[in-house]
């Protein structure tokens, strides 16, 4: 099942999906407001509701819409709520819209979510306009799509990525340790339609641009 939470930052003009019949359509607070924007009716609306106006409650009540609503004061941002709800539920895909932001700690913060052992196993990408973000684990072999010149840079977000491999892409990688504070796997790029990436051990941020 796929999960898209629709949380309240910033996005692209082109960012919204094409939802699914299947898909579970998850509003995070003021994300709501995306929704009515691009005519999506969510299944749930999560958070504290601070970005809601009455008049917004009231039209969510209207539709039937369920509200899951959180005091201010937690320990847990509302996105993250919103991805232990979709976890629940048992998606196995989710994608994260209006995660990034004007705001640098919520977006460092929402990128970091990728990191959280509640989704490990569960494919994730923050969606925004032609970029798209996901975390790769250590073990996983990943395969991606795109186009010839679609940049795809690799960001380690622990000291080391032992053993990264990849395929498809202009600089090869051949089980080499990329180190945190290198750029040196930034902007790589797409030789084929597919690129592929493995990693033995750490994890890898991929940013892709499509």
């Amino acid at each position: 099942m796929r999960a898209v939470v629709i949380a309240n930052g910033v996005c692209s003009a082109d960012s919204a999906v094409e939802i699914q019949p299947d898909d579970i359509v998850i509003a995070v607070d003021g994300g709501y407001h995306h929704c009515v924007r691009w005519n999506i009716l969510p299944h749930a609306v999560i958070g504290d509701m601070d970005s809601l106006a009455s008049e917004d409650l009231e039209a969510i009540s209207l539709a039937d819409i369920p509200v899951y609503r959180y005091p201010p004061r937690k320990d847990q941002t509302d996105l993250e709520l919103a991805l232990d709800y979709a976890v629940n539920l048992g998606a196995d895909t989710i994608l994260l819209l209006a995660a990034l932001g004007a705001r640098w700690d919520m977006t460092i913060a929402n990128v970091m979510l990728l990191m959280s052992p509640r989704i490990s196993g569960i494919t994730v990408h923050i969606i925004d306009g032609s970029q798209e973000i996901c975390l790769i684990r250590g073990g996983e072999h990943r395969k991606f799509s795109g186009n010839t010149g679609d940049i795809l840079s690799l960001i380690p977000v622990n000291a080391e990525a032992v053993g990264v491999c990849t395929g498809g892409l202009e600089y090869p990688l051949l089980r080499e340790t990329l180190y945190a504070g290198s750029t040196r796997s930034i902007s790589n790029v797409f030789c084929e339609k597919t690129a592929t990436v493995s990693l033995e051990k750490g994890f890898l941020l991929c940013v892709i641009h499509h």
